[in-house]
């Protein structure tokens, strides 16, 4: 991942990729008998000159809190075209996947390994703020085939609530 990328959320301004991974373990390590679902999800909002984006990483600890983070991203110009917001928004969230893919989600399972067997576990998941209601509907195909050929579960709304609900909250 490009470590000129800033992650932050309401505790931490400036945080690079690699202290997001500290953060998660350190939440990780709080509990390691827990179930945890990490999602990643992109949402965006078109403003008068530009598209403002924001990437969430959302580490839910099942029925006992979470812990999260965000990444802007603009475009200069208002998207109006519902694919290529949608697209965009698949494409930030697939990069920022990719970085826990082929680096961090090893070391992260490791934490919750020794405690399997008392129901510690790790989900991986892609959130996608497209639904069966509304124009979206036409892009589940497309956009959720591109995470699944990743490896990856891809979750469309009602349960896609990293991209409809935490970094919605912060695109306007």
């Amino acid at each position: 991942m490009n470590e000129s990328f800033t992650f932050y959320n309401v505790s931490e301004k400036q945080m690079s990729f690699q202290t997001v991974i500290e953060r998660i373990k350190g939440f990780m390590l709080k509990d390691p008998r827990s179930e945890y679902v990490l999602s990643i999800g992109s949402d965006s909002h078109v403003h008068q000159n530009e598209t403002k984006f924001i990437t969430a990483i959302h580490l839910h600890r099942i029925g006992k809190g979470a812990w999260g983070c965000l990444k802007t991203y603009s475009v200069k110009r208002p998207i109006v075209s519902v694919r290529e917001k949608i697209s965009m928004e698949t494409a930030l969230s697939q990069e920022v996947a990719y970085s826990f893919t082929t680096k961090y989600l090893v070391d992260l399972t490791d934490v919750l390994i020794p405690f399997a067997d008392e129901g510690a576990d790790l989900l991986f998941e892609i959130h996608l703020d497209i639904g069966r209601k509304g124009i979206t509907k036409e892009l589940i195909q497309e956009m959720t085939g591109r995470i699944e050929a990743m490896g990856v579960e891809a979750k469309i709304k009602p349960e896609s609530y990293t991209a409809f609900s935490y970094a919605n909250r912060y695109t306007k």
